[in-house]
C-alpha cells in the first residue's frame, strides 16, 4: 500500500531530504513488484463482471493509483477500452509501459503522472474510473467525491478500500490503523458514503487471504535480502524491512477482522 505524499500533506516531514531519500527507497523496494498492495486477476475480473462491464465497448477509463499496472494491464486484456493509467511516481509508469509494450497493449494505455487530487481530466470525461488499494491517500470519502466530477451520468466508480470486516476487533488492531489510516470503517459505512455523494452502489466484495498473503506480502518478502544488499544494509532501509514485517505480521495474527472491500458504485444525475 504505497502513500503519496502530495496527498497527504500533514504527514510530510519538515526534514524533506530525508523524506525524498524514504520515498526513493520505497521505490526500490515496490517498483518490480506485481502489485503494490493487496488484489488479484481474479478479483478484478469479478469487479468487471458485477459492474456489467460491456467488453465490446469503446469506453474511456481512468486508473487512478495504478502503480506498476496489475489492474491497467488486466483491463486492457479484457476490454476494448481506452484507459488512463494514472500514478504519482514516473518509476512505476515506466515499468508500466514496459510491461505493456511487452505484452502488445501499449495502445490501449496511456500513462499520466501526477498526484490523484490534482487530475486535469475534463468534466464527465470517463465511462468508469477503477482505483485499487489507491483511495486511501486522500480518503475515501474525499476521493468518491471529488472524482466523481469526472465520471459520465451513469458511469461507474470501482474502488478498493481498507475495511473492518466484523462490528469489533482487538485494540492492538484497532489502534495501529486508526493510526495508520482514520478512515477505516465497516462496509456499511462506505456503502452510506457513496449513497451520500451521489453514487448508487451496484455491489460490494471482501478481498480473499490469498490477494494479500500469495500476491503481495509473500513476494514483498522474498525481495527483502536484495532490497538490503543494494542499499548497503543502510539504517534506513532496515527500519523500511521492518515496518512493512510489522504490517505482514498483524495481518497474520487478526486477518479475520480486516481486508480490502471492493465497492462498486453508478454515478447517478
Amino acid at each position: 500500500m504505497f502513500p503519496d505524499p502530495r496527498a497527504q500533506p500533514l504527514r510530510v516531514q519538515a526534514d524533506k531530504d530525508r523524506l525524498v531519500e524514504d520515498y526513493q527507497l520505497l521505490i526500490d523496494l515496490h517498483k518490480n513488484a506485481y502489485r503494490q498492495g493487496p488484489g488479484g486477476d481474479a478479483e478484478s475480473e469479478k469487479s468487471v463482471s458485477l459492474a456489467m462491464i460491456d467488453r465490446a465497448a469503446q469506453l474511456k477509463i481512468a486508473d487512478i493509483g495504478c502503480g506498476t499496472g496489475a489492474s491497467a494491464l488486466l483491463l486492457a486484456r479484457l476490454l476494448e477500452a481506452q484507459i488512463t493509467a494514472v500514478d504519482f511516481l514516473q518509476e512505476f509508469l515506466e515499468v508500466l509501459e514496459g510491461r505493456a509494450e511487452n505484452m502488445g497493449l501499449s495502445k490501449k494505455i496511456t500513462t499520466l503522472c501526477c498526484s490523484m487530487d490534482n487530475l486535469p481530466f475534463r468534466d464527465e470525461e470517463y465511462d468508469v474510473i477503477w482505483s485499487e488499494g489507491a483511495i486511501y491517500n486522500i480518503g475515501f470519502e474525499k476521493g468518491v467525491k471529488n472524482w466523481s466530477r469526472y465520471l459520465k451520468v451513469g458511469g461507474l466508480l470501482v474502488v478498493s478500500e481498507i475495511t473492518w470486516i466484523t462490528a469489533s476487533r482487538p485494540l492492538e488492531l484497532q489502534k495501529y490503523w486508526e493510526g495508520e489510516y482514520p478512515e477505516i470503517d465497516v462496509a456499511s459505512s462506505k456503502i452510506s458514503v457513496l449513497e451520500k455523494n451521489g453514487y448508487s452502489p451496484i455491489g460490494c466484495f471482501v478481498l480473499p487471504e490469498h490477494c494479500w498473503l500469495d500476491n503481495y506480502y509473500r513476494p514483498m518478502q522474498n525481495s527483502f535480502n536484495d532490497f538490503l544488499n543494494r542499499n548497503g544494509n543502510s539504517e534506513e532501509a532496515r527500519v523500511i524491512v521492518e515496518t512493512e514485517e510489522r504490517e505482514i505480521e498483524l495481518y497474520e495474527k487478526y486477518k479475520t477482522f480486516y481486508s480490502y472491500g471492493v465497492y462498486i458504485a453508478r454515478k447517478l444525475d
